[in-house]
């Protein structure tokens, strides 16, 4: 199914409505990572959806459309550190706030993904199952899911003994065994229960 959101319902006359969401929540290790989009009414995408719902080839497809037709794209994150020391649903605030923040255009309204809003001055509305239904939401999730696992797959050959290739930092059965194995390395979430109860003397730095 395609997104789609009648703007005017959300801001009468607006014309830069900026689309923003999260990925990495879940994971056990690496960044959480946001992007923020405002697309071109008059350039539309075809094929928007939740990032989780499209093959990784089609999500590659549309991350390069949506780069080369939206008005404005954007990359925010916060740190394994600031995950930690925050908690993972105040840093994936952050992350959504620092992306917004770094559109190079202002947005007039921004729709976020979820139910939550960050702590920030603009006009905006949280949409839950945002990314199936509002077409910048379903634009930032696909950015956001592109980039971060691209990042986490540059970062395997740093950590080839937990498969982040593979994985992107989720708990998988094999993730799981190599922490038990090894224990953490820099890039893993300390706070998250799966790998604190595995941190020892002797990390996988």
């Amino acid at each position: 199914m395609t997104a789609s959101v009648a703007s005017a319902d959300m801001c009468e006359n607006c014309r830069y409505i900026a689309g923003t969401d999260e990925v990495g929540r879940g994971a056990l290790a690496g960044d959480v990572i946001a992007a923020a989009v405002i697309l071109d009414d008059k350039k539309p995408i075809l094929g928007l959806s939740d990032s989780k719902k499209l093959t990784a080839n089609k999500r590659d497809s549309l991350y390069n459309v949506i780069l080369t037709q939206a008005l404005g794209v954007s990359i925010g994150r916060a740190s394994v550190s600031e995950i930690d020391e925050l908690n993972i649903l105040q840093a994936s605030l952050l992350a959504m706030e620092r992306a917004v923040s770094s559109l190079s255009i202002l947005p007039e309204y921004v729709l976020v993904d979820g139910i939550h809003l960050p702590n920030w001055n603009y006009k905006s509305q949280a949409i839950i199952k945002g990314d199936q239904k509002v077409a910048s939401i379903a634009a930032a999730s696909i950015v956001a899911k592109v980039f971060r696992d691209r990042e986490l797959i540059s970062l395997d050959s740093v950590y080839p003994q937990f498969d982040f290739c593979a994985n992107k930092g989720y708990p998988t059965k094999k993730h799981l065994r190599a922490l038990v194995k090894y224990g953490p390395c820099s890039i893993h979430r300390l706070s998250f229960a799966p790998v604190l109860k595995n941190v020892r003397a002797d990390p996988a730095f």
